[in-house]
Order: C-alpha cells, then structure tokens, then sequence
C-alpha cells in the first residue's frame, strides 16, 4: 500500500474544517480554549471512552449522539472538564445546541468532548459569545488552531496526516489529540479527534477503531492516573470516492494500516510530552509466549516510576526493568531475558539471560541522555511483540500537579 506522511491534520481529509479561539474560559487569554471541527457532509462516527467510572458528562452525551453511527461537527473547550457538575449534561447538550444553531445541523450530529479541571462550574456564557468567531474561522488551514484550543498542560499540540490509497482512490486520515499528565489508559488525559474521507460504514469504523487502540493509546502511561475525559473520536465523511467499506478485506486492512499510522504517531507525541517530561520512553517486548503476556510486560517496564525516574537521570539501572516485569503477573522465565537500552547514540546490552553483563557506564549514560529512549526487552520465548510508550519522571511533574487547579 502507497502511503505517506502530509501535513494538514484533523483537516488534511476532504470535505473538514475547523477552527479555535480564545472565548474566556481560560485566564490566559493568549490560548485558545476552544475547538470545533466540521464536515461538510454527515459523515459515519465512532468512539472509545475512558474506563473510569467518573465519566465527564460530554461523553454521556456524544455517546448518545453517535449511537446512530453518524455526526458531522466536534466541539471541545480546554480549561474545564465539566466533570461532576450537576448541570453537566446541560452544559453538554447546551454546547452541542449552539454548533446547531451556528452551522443549521441537528444538534445530535454534534461531538461534544471537555477537558481541564474536574468539578468547577462551566457556563455557557463564553462558549455562546465566542461562537461567531469561532465558525467564522472555520477553514481547511484552521486545523492548527484547534490543535492548540484542547491543549492543557500540554507544551505542543499534536497533529499528524497520512495520504494512502484504498479502493484505488487517493485518501487521507488525519488528527488532533491533547494529551500530558493523568494519562494511563484505558486510555489517558487524552483526547483525540480523528477525521478521514474513506467512506465506511459506522459498524466497520467502530470495529477498526475500538482493535486499534488496544496497540496503541491503551498502552501509553504517564502517571499511573486514569482519566475521566478520555475519549477517541473517528468521522469518516466518504468524500474520497472509494466504494463503501462494509465488510474485512484488502481496503480494510489499507483503512486500518493508515489509522494505525496515524495513531501510533498520536501516541509518541502524547507520551514524549508528559507532564515534566524531558525524554519519550518507548519499550519494546519480543519473544513473548503469547500477544497478552508481551502487553503486560511492556505496560508494566513503561509504568515504573523508579524506572522513569532512572531515564530522566540518564542511570543504566537496569534492575527496575527486571523489577517490573517480575511484580507485572506475566508468567516468564527469568532467566531467559535480555535487556538492552537503545538511542540515537547507540545500542548497549545490560542484561542477559536475566543477570548482569559488563557494560559502560559512560556509554550507557550518552545513549540514555537522548530525547528517545528505547527500552528493549527479548522474553526468548515465543513469537509474539507488544509496544507502550510513556516518559520519564521528574521534578517539574510534580511542581506542575502540586498547584494545578489554583
């Protein structure tokens, strides 16, 4: 399959806009607080919500939005989660009911995503007021600035595109994620909106999204912390031309091989921008007995906090690794694992066959003192591989938590 990375984003696809402003629900007025995106046609519509029970009431509501399979506009504010509010769904409904009237869609064709402080009263009144803005900047170049309206925490937005062919017709998928600290899924402090032109059905977009992320955003961790915001969100408006995707087959495989793409490049992005994060740490399973046993292992190495805080001191303690996978519950021989940390600088083995090996102290240090670390561990006992990503930990994780509502 042809395919290649392009810019453009969440608008890169036929057929979207978007747009983001500063309409007052943040202090800082030099960020925008507010996103929307927009097909020019309905398009099919799937999502993936956060595991937590405490859910933001934008997700009950999309929920009920897209049960039908269809929506054709996302909006989403940054600075307020409209999380444990007793007019949640109000508001929710409320935001949904102003793209309705601003656009002249059905209300019920409206996305609504929130993300920010939990259990802090959100008015309509600023989301209201800056709706004339807000669709007046609608464009295809307005895609960056609603990367930057979800932003929180976050120091860069995040945006990717692919161009691929399927059904051979040239197509394209792109999207906008935000995502820095409360991030281990199932999923994160992440939301993610993806948009393409391949047209599919509703219960094949749902199928390839909710198999992809069980690979990708559900195996990122930043703090150990679920969200209740998190939500992945997938418009597919058809205006590429390909007949319909309705069942599995080659242009299936095309359409998930693409968003796979896609999302794996969301994810190193939210990963390598963790809250305080100086370094993206990528960990590497192989030879596991089977697909579950090399997940639990890798999730396991990427959510150690002596581990994270030994990359972001660039220390070779490769016995946090050994830790991790030992308390993770994966069934595996100890004695058949090897260790090694890989960068840009190079790649140095510390572990063989589960003990110690001679090593440089002073090349393990310049190949962990790189922005990107690999952590790459051989089980040496089947076939089967798993990836999760995630960041060092350090100081300003903490000064950043210590004060973030106030």
């Amino acid at each position: 399959m042809n395919m290649k990375m392009i810019d453009g984003g969440v608008t890169a696809a036929q057929g979207f806009i978007a747009s983001g402003v500063h309409c007052g629900i943040r202090r800082n007025t030099s960020k925008n607080d507010l996103s929307l995106i927009v097909s020019e046609i309905p398009a099919s519509a799937a999502a993936v919500y956060t595991t937590n029970l405490v859910k933001g009431a934008p997700l009950t509501v999309t929920k009920a939005h897209i049960a039908d399979g269809k929506a054709q506009a996302v909006i989403c504010n940054s600075g307020n989660a409209n999380t444990c509010n007793a007019d949640g769904i109000e508001i929710a409904e409320g935001m949904a009911a102003l793209v309705s009237s601003a656009l002249d869609i059905d209300s019920a064709d409206v996305v609504v995503a929130s993300t920010g402080v939990i259990g802090q009263p959100l008015s309509l009144e600023p989301i209201k007021a800056g709706m004339d803005e807000l669709v007046a900047g609608l464009s295809v170049e307005g895609g960056h600035e609603a990367a930057l309206g979800i932003m929180t925490t976050d120091t860069i937005p995040k945006e990717v595109a692919v161009e691929f062919t399927c059904g051979g017709k040239t197509c394209r998928i792109g999207g906008i994620a935000k995502g820095s600290g409360m991030i281990h899924p199932n999923m994160a402090t992440m939301l993610v909106f993806i948009t393409t032109d391949v047209a599919i059905a509703p219960e094949m977009l749902q199928k390839a999204l909710s198999g992809d992320i069980q690979n990708t955003f559900n195996m990122i961790s930043i703090d150990g912390d679920t969200s209740t915001n998190d939500m992945v969100t997938v418009l597919a408006n058809g205006m590429a031309g390909n007949d319909e995707i309705t069942a599995e087959g080659e242009d299936f495989t095309a359409f998930m091989q693409a968003l796979n793409t896609v999302t794996v490049a969301l994810c190193r992005m939210i990963a390598g921008d963790g809250e305080g994060a100086t370094k993206l740490l990528e960990c590497q399973v192989s030879g596991a007995a089977s697909l579950d046993i090399a997940k639990t292992v890798a999730k396991s190495v990427i959510c150690s906090s002596l581990l994270k805080a030994a990359m972001f001191g660039a220390d070779a303690n490769w016995g946090r690794v050994l830790c991790a996978i030992g308390y993770s519950g994966a069934p595996v021989d100890v004695n058949k694992i090897d260790v090694s940390f890989k960068s840009e600088k190079g790649e140095i083995l510390v572990c063989k066959d589960g003990a110690g090996v001679a090593f440089s102290e002073e090349k393990a240090k310049e190949i962990l003192l790189e922005k990107e670390i690999e952590i790459l561990v051989a089980l040496n006992d089947g076939d089967f591989s798993s990836t999760a990503w995630g960041c060092d930990l350090t100081y300003d994780y903490v000064k950043i938590n210590g004060d973030y509502r106030t």
